[in-house]
Parts: C-alpha cells; sequence; structure tokens
C-alpha cells in the first residue's frame, strides 16, 4: 500500500549591501523542524543581481539542509540498529 506524506519547507532572503542571506525551514509530517542557512557575496566589480545573490544563498542553505537531513537520519538508524551508520550525499 502506498502511502504519500508531504511537508512544508520556507525559505527567506536578506539582503544587506553585497551579502544576500537564505534562511531556510523545513517541517516534517511528524513535526519535527529542521533550519539550515546559507549566505551568497557579490565581488565590488560584479553588477548587482538579486536574483543571482538568492540563487546561491538558496542552493547554500539546501545543501546545509540536505547534510543535516542525512546526518538527522543515519542517527534514527542507528538508534533503532545500535550499529555505526555513515550515510553521505
Amino acid at each position: 500500500m502506498e502511502q504519500i506524506v508531504g511537508c512544508d519547507i520556507e525559505m527567506e532572503f536578506h539582503e544587506v549591501n553585497a551579502k544576500t542571506e537564505a534562511d531556510v525551514r523545513l517541517r516534517l509530517h511528524d513535526g519535527t523542524q529542521v533550519k539550515a542557512h546559507g549566505a551568497a557575496n557579490r565581488h565590488p566589480d560584479d553588477p548587482a543581481q538579486q536574483r543571482v545573490g538568492e540563487e546561491i544563498a538558496a542552493a547554500r542553505a539546501l545543501n546545509d539542509l540536505s547534510q543535516q537531513l542525512l546526518e538527522k537520519a543515519g542517527g534514527d538508524i542507528e538508534e533503532v540498529t545500535h550499529l555505526h551508520t555513515h550515510l553521505s550525499g
């Protein structure tokens, strides 16, 4: 029997001068929340392109989120099996 569950993800951006930051929050269906952060710094010689900074900061935040989820899953597995687990992306 197939089971479909969902989760909510929220991301917001903060831009100050040449720095763009992204904060992401993932809320799993069991209520667990995982938060992550990413940032991008524009080189002074580059033109101001807000979208590009957001894309880079978002990618870095999602990468951080991915690593945290792998670590959490590994911990959850170890809790049940009592064996060392190494998960990598």
